[in-house]
Formats: structure tokens, sequence, C-alpha cells
């Protein structure tokens, strides 16, 4: 951390709940916190005693009012660090840290994060294999792409996060029509051109979570779900992610691959989420997508029950050294895994689950959540097999896919 006279101020976007250990870490080494949120996440249980202020802003809150308050906070105690804790903040951070003329990084860098045509183009440059795509933009180009490109496709939006607005669609008249459907919403950035049309690829999909300093990643982890976020998002059940086999070839590629991709985006310090999926039909890993910041779904608590390493404690110091960390080392090489799921009840009790190698339970309303670690990969996917038969009796509850983030 830089030394000072007065403590580093750090302002933290959040417009979802998330981040609390980030804070923490930052308060411990004597920075004045302020946490900018939207209102309706105000009640949720941010670490307040770590906090010096909470800021909410309305639930539409553009861009122009983030900067606006930005400059307002500066008025009367300089800002040191604007982090975005959230996806949905990473642009607005960027675009804050321009107006005040701060360090990291900048809003070029921040939208090929956010915007999955760009990172997709940057991946297919550097040699990453990524399924073909064409923007839903140029009508000739569209209708080149399906007959060449064979179906089934995807329709995604280009800076929504997870399987938030995914469509599989079968052929060229679906396709039509969704962009029909999308160009009569009222939000112009709701609208067919904010969308891509890709060539759907069936497989086993895969996370790598690193964290980076000075351009070169300290630290990586690489887990699998047990079902793809997409069919998850669409036909309910159990969420669940688990380390892969250490030191295999999948775990050897899916490394190169994100270490090529975040050379290439451009990436100096921060936390990334990438996802691949390996095809069931040629074994190659496909590249999904990346984002600025630590993966959601407790996908930090798992890494960290296998590893040791806490990715929000970690970023944080890495935000506020100026000292030129080579790596971080694991404290342990183990395996972990998550069954998370929508919950029938609105506070589920799982004390009736007992095993030894259960580290963590999630507690929110209307989900329940066990994440496990053992020395032996194969007693948590034993584990992971025998919860997701119990949840399904115990807790699942199915709601149908969002459209939009809310």
């Amino acid at each position: 951390m830089t030394e000072s006279a007065a403590p580093p101020n750090v302002v933290c976007l959040a417009t979802y709940f998330k981040g609390g250990d980030f804070i923490r870490e930052c308060k411990s080494h004597g920075c004045h916190v302020v946490l900018v949120t939207k209102e309706k996440m105000l009640q949720e249980d941010w670490p307040r005693d770590a906090l010096d202020d909470v800021i909410a802003l309305p639930n539409d809150a553009e861009t122009d009012l983030f900067i606006h308050l930005a400059a307002h906070l500066a008025r009367d105690r300089q800002i040191d660090h604007v982090v975005a804790l959230e996806e949905f903040d990473v642009v607005n951070a960027a675009l804050i840290r321009e107006h005040l003329s701060l360090p990291g990084m900048n809003s070029a860098v921040a939208r090929r994060f956010r915007d999955k045509l760009q990172m997709a183009e940057v991946a297919r440059r550097e040699g990453v294999c990524v399924p073909e795509f064409v923007p839903l933009i140029n009508r000739s180009q569209v209708q080149s792409f399906m007959e060449t490109v064979p179906p089934p496709w995807v329709i995604k939006p280009r800076s929504d996060v997870s399987a938030i607005g995914l469509r599989k669609v079968q052929d060229a008249s679906e396709v039509w029509r969704v962009i029909d459907e999308l160009d009569a919403r009222e939000r112009l950035r709701e609208r067919s051109p904010h969308y891509l049309l890709c060539r759907f690829v069936g497989g086993e999909v895969f996370h790598v979570d690193s964290l980076v300093n000075n351009s070169r990643i300290l630290f990586s982890g690489a887990n699998q779900y047990g079902r793809p976020p997409m069919q998850v998002a669409h036909q309910g059940g159990a969420y669940v992610s688990t380390t892969i086999p250490r030191n295999s070839d999948d775990e050897k590629n899916l490394l190169a691959a994100n270490r090529k991709l975040i050379k290439a985006l451009g990436l100096e310090k921060g936390a990334t989420h990438a996802e691949f999926i390996k095809s069931e039909v040629d074994s190659q890993f496909y590249f999904l997508e990346i984002a600025a910041r630590v993966g959601g779904a407790y996908i930090a608590e798992v890494l960290e029950a296998a590893s040791g390493i806490n990715l929000w404690r970690e970023w944080a110091k890495i935000e506020l050294s100026t000292n030129k960390l080579q790596k971080l080392r694991p404290l342990r090489k183990d395996y972990a895994g998550i069954i998370l799921s929508l919950a029938r009840q609105e506070y589920p009790d799982t004390s009736q689950y007992t095993d030894v190698e259960i580290v963590y339970r999630v507690k929110k309303r209307h989900h329940a959540g066990l994440i496990v670690s053992s020395p032996q990969m194969e007693r948590v996917q034993e584990l992971m097999n025998q919860y997701a038969s119990r949840f399904a009796e115990d807790f699942i509850a199915v709601v149908p896919p969002l459209e939009r983030a809310e």
C-alpha cells in the first residue's frame, strides 16, 4: 500500500450484494471505505462495521449519476481507488477513474470484458477456439451466417451475465422472429444490435478464476460445472461446481487459454472469471466469455476451500499494493465443490446434512447450498452426486429463466 499521511480512500461500486471480504480487507489496511450501491440492495447484510459510508443510488441510476456522485465525494476527500465489485459496475468504475484521472482499468479495456462480441474477436485473433458468431446488426451477414453454420444456434446478449437472456434457436425463421421481438423493446440497449448469434456447442462447461497483478497471473483455479449454467437456468435443478483433476491435460489447456485471453484483453490488475465449454463432438475447449470480477455463486468460497486463497481479500491486497507480486502460493491443493439451488422454503434447513467434509453452508433466503472440501477428488464428487438427489427431494424450486437482469 502506498505510504501517505491520510488513509487511502476506496470507493466500491456494487449493484448487487457482493464483495464483503474485499471491503473488510481494505478496512484492515486502514482504508476509508465507501460503498455505492442501489436502493434495492440497501438492506443486504453489508459489512457495515468496515464501511465509513453507504450510499444508495436509485435502481435506475445511469452512468452520469455515478460519475457525478464520485466527483461530489472527491470534493472533501481525495479518492485513491474506485473498484467494481460486480459485473454491472465494471464500465461505470472505469468511466469514474477516467473522469477523476485515477489509475486503473480504463473504459476501453472494461468494455472488452463486458462486450461478448469484443472478447470473442480478441480470443479468435489469439488463436483460442471460439464458436462461430455474428452480431445481430447486418442482416446479410446474419443470413450468410445461418447459411454456412448449421443449427442449432444461441442468441445471447452482448453484455449480460450467466444465462440471462440466452435463447437456443433451431432455424432461420425463429431467429428472424426473435430479432423482431427484440427490436420491439422500448429500451434501445435491449434491441437486436446488442445481441450475438452463435453456434451452439454441446458439452461440459468449465470456469477459470484468476488474480492478476502487473499483467501477470498470480493465481488461477479451474473448476467444472455439474451441468451447464444455461441448462440449469432453463430446466431448473441444482447448480454444481467442483475442482477439476490437478495437473490434468484439461487443467493445463484451460490455464493456457486463460493466460492468452487475459494478456490479449489488456488487464493489468484485478480478478477474472472465464468460462469455456469442452465440445462433446471434438473434445476441444471453446471460449464462452470472461469477466473482470470474482465469479459469483460462491465460487470464491469453493476456491478458498480447495486452496486457502481468498480471492476477494487477495484482490484487495493487489489493489492497494505497489509491489510487483509474482505469485500466490496456495496453502492447500485439495478439492472442493458446491451444490446450490433455489429452495421452496424461505430459510431452508440443511442441518440434516452432517458430513465432516462440509465447510460452508449458504445462508440466503430461498437458497440451499453446501460447500465441501477433501484431499480426494472422488470424495467430493461422491458427495455432490448424493446431495444432488437429496436436494431434489428436500429443497429445489424452479422459476422461469430471466430475460434481463433484475
